[in-house]
């Protein structure tokens, strides 16, 4: 009998993302792309198709990083200095796909080691026993892991039974990434996200009855004009009653090869501006209330990379920052908004003093940047960061 092609082992695997917070987990690919991949702003997974993977296969790759780890801190002398010979006459050794697992090994053993991030879009669609099975494995190749994370759709998570959840969560499954992105029901049809408030809300009290951690992104800007009053609000209702571990910000950026991009060019869908943004993000932070979750702003995309704190008690902090912004003078808050895209500022009260200043305003000045034209640039730069 032929053997399926998504069954054959073909060396270790990767995908292409994984979230911000998880930059020095090591990464474990359980499944390949996304099984929606029907989201109008991604443009990540598109043309590629849905697979899962063998967890015979898992279980190869989760084998060979722990022999490269094994291998890895027989070399490493105490100190973190290494033998650089022997570590190059080893990594020559082996063919391309094995490089990218010793490569991968190396990068996690300097981290210390402490997280593992599961990928690609979804790893909760695979069978809950098989699931187990990868977790248990991990676990005892890796005993001292702090974290074990993944990506998960709401609309998987409402469809497994709580008792096959708490099971993955008790394996060492211990953090949800859920893009919920919104919590308009208007918002979340147009973008096709494939779930309503209602069911964004039942996932993740799911997760938490099952005793892991919850982060939940939302995106700025995705309601567009017409609608970003009701996403701002709408979304903060949702995350009110779940009340995560986490909410991270991720500004909308209208990338080509997306849906959106297509609807924008038709005039179907208006970004909001900048300015416009900030309104909409400081009416989601006023609107949260009841909560204890930590709010995260860890992407260049957002305009405020300090909007970091933990809710009630940082809620007025963050805020300010936002009206910081709005009272600088226009040609600052121009300088302010390219300098913060060119990774100079992460928060207003960076500009004063800063060594970037005047590299900034030369940018400004080279590229012809007018308040009437700085949303258009600005939308080129967030392009670059897709």
């Amino acid at each position: 009998m032929n053997k399926k092609k998504e069954d054959i082992y073909e060396g270790f695997e990767q995908g292409p993302i994984r979230p911000p917070s998880e930059a020095n987990s090591l990464l474990i690919r359980l499944t390949r792309n996304c099984p929606w991949n029907n989201c109008t702003f991604c443009r990540v997974y598109k043309k590629r198709k849905f697979s899962l993977r063998s967890v015979e296969n898992i279980i190869k790759d989760i084998d060979f990083l722990h022999d490269y780890i094994t291998r890895i801190k027989q070399i490493v002398k105490p100190g973190g200095y290494s033998d650089s010979e022997v570590i190059n006459t080893l990594y020559n050794s082996f063919q391309e796909k094995d490089r990218m697992a010793f490569n991968a090994a190396m990068n996690w053993y300097a981290s210390g080691m402490k997280s593992i991030f599961l990928q690609d879009a979804n790893s909760l669609i695979m069978k809950p026993d098989d699931l187990v099975v990868v977790l248990d494995h991990i676990r005892e190749c890796f005993p001292d892991v702090d974290r074990i994370t993944s990506y998960a759709r709401s609309h998987t998570i409402v469809r497994i039974k709580q008792n096959d959840l708490q099971r993955i969560s008790d394996a060492g499954l211990n953090r949800i990434h859920v893009g919920m992105e919104s919590g308009s029901d208007t918002v979340l049809k147009k973008i096709r996200k494939g779930a309503t408030k209602a069911v964004q809300i039942k996932a993740g009290l799911k997760v938490k009855e099952a005793r892991m951690e919850l982060s939940e992104y939302v995106m700025p800007g995705l309601g567009g004009i017409d609608y970003s009053i009701e996403h701002a609000m709408e979304t903060a209702s949702a995350l009110n009653t779940i009340n995560p571990h986490f909410i991270r910000l991720r500004t909308l950026a209208v990338t080509n090869g997306t849906a959106l991009a297509v609807e924008a060019r038709r005039g179907e869908f208006e970004k909001p501006t900048d300015a416009m943004m900030a309104k909409e993000l400081r009416l989601f932070l006023e609107s949260l209330d009841g909560i204890n979750s930590y709010i995260k702003s860890d992407h260049i995309l957002n305009l405020f990379e300090t909007i970091n704190g933990k809710m009630p008690e940082d809620k007025e902090k963050m805020i300010r920052i936002i009206d910081n912004f709005f009272e600088l003078e226009p040609e600052k808050r121009i300088l302010y908004q390219i300098g913060r895209r060119m990774g100079f500022f992460r928060g207003p009260e960076d500009m004063e003093g800063s060594p970037h200043l005047e590299r900034v305003q030369q940018a400004c000045s080279r590229y012809g940047v007018t308040p009437e034209n700085i949303d258009s640039v600005i939308n080129e730069l967030m392009k670059r960061f897709v």
